[in-house]
């Protein structure tokens, strides 16, 4: 007589349970290993690497672009100042350049420029100064008598230590640039003893 095969309850039963599954997990080789991360990681690390310098080149050269811009406002807005309410005479500060003259709704240069001694544009610290002549006469716009300068020196700094290009100007209206700052040096008529025009 043969004997039947014993029967296994429980490992019955978690057949019946795998088969009320909705579906089965299979190992497959989808998906990323740790090489495949760490070869995607440095290949953007080496192209980050490239970019960089070109991207703070363009910077560099956008910020000058600015101060080059910024001190010819500074130009124009002295020479409309000497002709029309310094009879000839220029500011010796920023902060005169932000006065209108009287029946004017807007003052030479925009509040965000005149209401300190400096500021700062795009990158850059500007700063403008001019001595004073004891027989200017007072301007229309406030600026008592011998106040008025013959003559100014405006610098444009940047604030980032890798950039190389100072900027300066004068009354002649000429912009020059050189390779450090042009603030002790820049005369406020003719040329600065360093650093090349640039218009």
């Amino acid at each position: 007589m043969s004997q039947a095969p014993e029967y296994d309850a429980g490992a019955r039963r978690m057949d019946i349970d795998m088969e009320k599954m909705p579906f089965k997990r299979k190992r497959t080789d989808a998906g990323f290993t740790l090489i495949d991360m760490l070869f995607v990681v440095a290949l953007i690390g080496l192209l980050a690497s490239m970019a960089i310098p070109g991207l703070m080149k363009a910077r560099g050269a956008a910020q000058a672009s600015s101060a080059l811009g910024t001190l010819r406002v500074v130009n124009s807005a002295e020479l409309s100042f000497a002709i029309t309410c310094g009879l000839g005479f220029y500011s010796p500060d920023l902060q005169t350049l932000g006065w209108a003259p009287p029946g004017g709704t807007e003052a030479f240069l925009p509040d965000q420029m005149t209401a300190a001694p400096t500021f700062i544009k795009g990158g850059y610290t500007f700063s403008l100064a001019g001595t004073p002549l004891a027989g200017a006469p007072e301007s229309c716009n406030g600026l008592g008598a011998g106040q008025a300068s013959p003559g100014y020196a405006a610098v444009g700094d940047p604030l980032d230590p890798g950039v190389s290009r100072y900027f300066g100007t004068n009354s002649d209206a000429v912009i020059y640039q050189h390779t450090a700052t042009l603030s002790l040096t820049m005369p406020e008529q003719g040329g600065p003893p360093a650093g090349s025009p640039i218009q």
